[in-house]
């Protein structure tokens, strides 16, 4: 067995106590050793602590200052605190040493992502965003597809954030949960990487391709007005209240290659999950909401009525699926995706290299929230997205292949 990753976790509210219980805790057998948690609430980090003693035999250092985590003897942290944080924290922790593992969340300024990447840059120290969408069964199949040539030139990609995010939203105060404050007082793409990362690796941003601009809109603002008029109890304190996020988002991205990109943010109407991942190729398209591969000259019969073709995406699995995902009984949360990007993770982390999301994926991907929200403000004016990798992107030499490498 080789040396355990000595790693801080930051952030132990639903998705931190989430990840610990079902995706951390198993690898400290092997992998991990949890030397110490945090968070600002002090229920929160002793309920964590006291789990990990419980496991593992050990209590964790327990604090509600993440720059004590920073002081370890550690070799990464994990930060899974609220999305404004995020950034702040991955610096000051890359400036002390630690190789950084971020999650999801949109940036609320482009500063803060050059920030991000020039930080990375002086300090030699990596910093992967924990996009766990880019590891689902299907997205990695699908890029598989692309690489052998399945979707002939892929032209078009869309995503989005299908979610129905109502109830969540509306008890951020009793529940503590940062969403709430977010929706009353932003209006933007604000949760971009779910259906842009995955994406982004088909159009091989930041590596032979890069985003040039962006236009948003923002539909008006009703669905959580009316969700709340119909609640009782605490939350109908808000049920007066003028959210300022739109209730769809819709915003298109332009890239190097000529390639376009459509996506949507959806959390505050009725209706069912989904990331509404969809690929166009000039031989092949697939469309997640029905889980279907058209292939031309295969299925134009069925260009009038596809309903014969929802779920056939299963039938290429044979052939295509993902050697990641080939022999991989997933455990955890999210179907596997978290399991497989906190071993990509590991992995990265351990050797010292480059993950595979790396800073500039992160800065490239988070800023799109800043940016559309000023699209947004001035009337869905295009705005140009900056290129982090300042040009290397055409012939990027640093990219390290490994086991769970995105690029192709």
């Amino acid at each position: 067995m080789g040396k355990k990753l000595r790693v801080g976790l930051i952030g132990m509210g639903c998705r931190g106590i989430s990840l610990l219980e079902y995706t951390f805790l198993p690898m400290t057998e092997d992998r991990l050793e949890i030397v110490g948690v945090c968070d600002v609430y002090e229920d929160r980090r002793e309920r964590a602590a006291a789990r990990v003693e419980k496991a593992c035999g050990y209590r964790p250092i327990s604090t509600a200052d993440y720059r004590e985590v920073l002081k370890l003897d550690i070799d990464a942290v994990i930060i899974m605190s609220s999305w404004v944080t995020h950034i702040e924290m991955a610096i000051a922790a890359m400036k002390a040493g630690k190789y950084v593992g971020m999650e999801v969340g949109g940036a609320y300024s482009v500063e803060d992502c050059w920030r991000l990447v020039h930080t990375s840059e002086e300090t030699g120290v990596p910093c992967m965003l924990l996009e766990n969408c880019c590891y689902g069964k299907r997205e990695l199949m699908v890029l598989n597809m692309v690489k052998q040539g399945v979707f002939g030139e892929v032209v078009h990609c869309e995503g989005g954030y299908h979610h129905d995010l109502r109830p969540e939203i509306a008890g951020g105060e009793v529940n503590r949960h940062y969403r709430l404050q977010e929706y009353l007082n932003r209006n933007c793409e604000n949760y971009p990487t779910h259906e842009l990362g995955p994406i982004a690796k088909i159009l091989k941003i930041n590596n032979g391709n890069r985003m040039l601009s962006l236009t948003s809109t923002a539909s008006c603002a009703k669905g959580m007005h009316a969700y709340l008029q119909q609640q009782t109890g605490p939350v109908t304190k808000y049920a007066d209240a003028i959210f300022a996020q739109g209730d769809v988002v819709n915003t298109v991205i332009r890239c190097a290659g000529g390639e376009t990109i459509s996506i949507t943010l959806d959390t505050t109407l009725p209706r069912a999950y989904s990331r509404g991942f969809t690929v166009r190729g000039t031989s092949a398209a697939y469309f997640e909401d029905m889980d279907c591969i058209f292939q031309d000259g295969v299925h134009r019969k069925y260009e009038f009525d596809a309903r014969p073709l929802w779920g056939n995406a299963e039938q290429y699995e044979e052939q295509y699926l993902h050697p990641l995902w080939r022999g991989f009984d997933p455990t955890g949360g999210h179907d596997g995706m978290d399991e497989m990007v906190f071993s990509a993770f590991i992995d990265a982390a351990s050797a010292g290299v480059q993950p595979p999301i790396d800073v500039y994926d992160a800065a490239a991907w988070m800023s799109i929230t800043a940016l559309s929200a000023a699209s947004i403000s001035t009337g869905s004016m295009p705005v140009e997205i900056p290129d982090f990798t300042s040009g290397r992107w055409i012939a990027r030499k640093d990219i390290v292949e490994q086991k769970y490498s995105l690029t192709y």
